[in-house]
């Protein structure tokens, strides 16, 4: 498995814990940054994890800004993106599931690092269950695509 990885500096915390985590399990990933608290633009960092992603370049990514949302609503304009903001496991587990999400979000303001890992844990373990699940993720593509 590989990794797409990306903050903005108001997640930049949350996604050193995530990085520690990732570099000790061994996990793949590629670092589209930031690297400090200091201010960027976080739809550019969403783009580049959200091409990576639906590119086939990475299998999962990973985006952490304050609260998860803009960096989600960014990431969701790249087609065949699946951006779900996540406060917890239930969540995390749920959305690979039954959407078949491909970047988790999170928010630096909303979970601590602890957290962050847990909810990452959940996400990349879990598979999606396909079924009456992959119709709706089919009618979730072909709205973006403009056939609904």
């Amino acid at each position: 498995m590989k990794l797409a990885v990306g903050c903005d500096h108001g997640g930049f915390e949350v996604l050193e814990s995530i990085r520690a985590y990732l570099k000790e399990k061994g996990i793949e990933y590629v670092d589209f940054g930031t690297h400090s608290t200091d201010s960027v633009d976080y739809p550019l960092i969403a783009l580049k994890v959200a091409k990576d992603v639906s590119g086939g370049d990475a299998d999962l990514g990973v985006l952490v800004c304050s609260t998860g949302v803009g960096i989600s609503i960014a990431a969701n304009k790249v087609v065949g993106i699946r951006a779900a903001v996540v406060t917890n496991e239930l969540c995390a587990e749920l959305t690979r599931k039954d959407n078949n999400a491909n970047i988790l979000c999170m928010g630096g303001k909303v979970v601590d690092g602890g957290t962050a890992v847990k909810i990452l844990d959940k996400f990349i373990n879990t598979d999606f269950e396909g079924g009456r699940h992959a119709r709706r993720v089919g009618q979730i593509a072909d709205i973006e695509a403009g056939r609904l």
